[in-house]
């Protein structure tokens, strides 16, 4: 009676490997749902980034507002009789001087 029993067990134990760990099984369902996360997630700043160029195209078509507004960030430009001043954004510190310091090439 006893090795009815073991033949049964090894039995379900073949069948039971392709469901976990087999071409379509739960282990691979895993990671396709992990993939599937990750895709959707790229997907949505995909749509997100077509949609800002989509409103950015509609407002090029529509108006001058948005054609002047690039060219003068973009390209720097400058309607007639306007000032252009331009202010660094921060202030370079002079480069300290090596002799002081006493690193410099003696002489």
């Amino acid at each position: 009676m006893r090795w009815p029993l073991i033949i049964l067990a090894a039995l379900l134990i073949l069948l039971q490997y392709p469901l976990w760990f087999g071409k379509g099984g739960w282990w691979h369902m895993q990671k396709a749902q992990t993939e599937v996360q990750s895709l959707r997630e790229h997907n949505e700043t995909l749509e997100k980034r077509n949609a800002n160029m989509a409103a950015d195209v509609k407002d090029l078509k529509s108006g001058y507002d948005a054609i002047e507004e690039r060219a003068r960030f973009e390209l720097g430009l400058v309607k007639p009789g306007e000032v252009f001043i331009q202010t660094p954004e921060s202030p370079v510190a002079p480069a300290p001087d090596k002799d002081a310091q006493g690193k410099g090439p003696a002489r």
